[in-house]
C-alpha cells in the first residue's frame, strides 16, 4: 500500500508542529531551531525545514504528516514538501493581526497544489480571540470564489486534528 502524504501549512505559531505531534504514532521528526528574529517575541522556536509524523488508519493505510516552515523566507521548502502530496491542511492562528491576509497568502502560494489535490482549513485560537468568526472566514473564501471546509480546532486536541484529516480524506474521495 502506497503511503499517503498530507501537508500542514500556515503561519508561525498556528499549530502545525503541535497538530502533527498530537496525532503522530511516534514523536515527530522536527527541525525546530531557536527563533532569532522578530518571531522570538511570539515563540521560542521555529521550524526551518519540516516536521514529520505518521498515522496508520484502521485499514492499515499509512499517512505521512509533513509540516512546512511557517515563515515565507523558507518557501523553497514548501515546494519540496508538496512533491507527492495528496492534500493540504492550512492552519490559521486567529490571534494574528491579519488572519485573512495570512490565509490568502497560503492559499495563493499553494494554489497549483490545491487545484491538483484538495484542502481543508483549521482555525486555531478562536477560543482566545473570537473575531473573525468562522462565518467571517467562510464569507472571505466565498468572496475569493473558493470553497474549502473550515473548522475551529485546537491543535492539541487529537479528535480535532483527526477530524481535519478525515475531512480531507472525504474531500479527496468525493472529488
Amino acid at each position: 500500500m502506497k503511503q499517503i502524504k498530507f501537508i500542514f501549512t500556515g503561519p508561525p505559531g498556528a499549530g502545525k508542529t503541535t497538530a502533527i505531534a498530537t496525532i503522530s504514532e511516534f514523536p515527530p521528526v522536527s527541525t525546530d531551531v531557536f527563533s532569532t528574529d522578530s518571531l522570538s517575541k511570539l515563540k521560542d522556536t521555529t521550524t526551518v525545514a519540516m516536521d514529520f509524523g505518521q498515522i496508520t488508519l484502521e485499514n492499515g493505510q499509512k499517512i505521512g504528516l509533513y509540516g512546512t516552515p511557517g515563515q515565507r523566507r523558507f518557501k523553497f521548502m514548501w515546494d519540496i514538501l508538496i512533491q507527492g502530496g495528496l492534500g493540504l491542511i492550512v492552519l490559521i492562528d486567529n490571534r494574528r493581526p491579519e488572519p485573512f491576509k495570512d490565509l490568502a497568502m497560503y492559499l495563493d502560494n499553494f494554489s497549483e497544489f490545491i487545484e491538483k489535490t484538495d484542502a481543508v482549513i483549521g482555525i486555531t485560537c478562536i477560543d482566545i480571540k473570537d473575531t473573525p468568526t468562522l462565518d467571517d472566514y467562510q464569507d472571505f473564501l466565498k468572496e475569493r470564489g473558493q470553497i474549502y471546509p473550515s473548522f475551529a480546532i485546537d491543535a492539541r486536541n487529537k479528535d480535532d486534528v483527526l477530524f481535519l484529516l478525515n475531512t480531507l480524506l472525504t474531500c479527496l474521495e468525493t472529488s
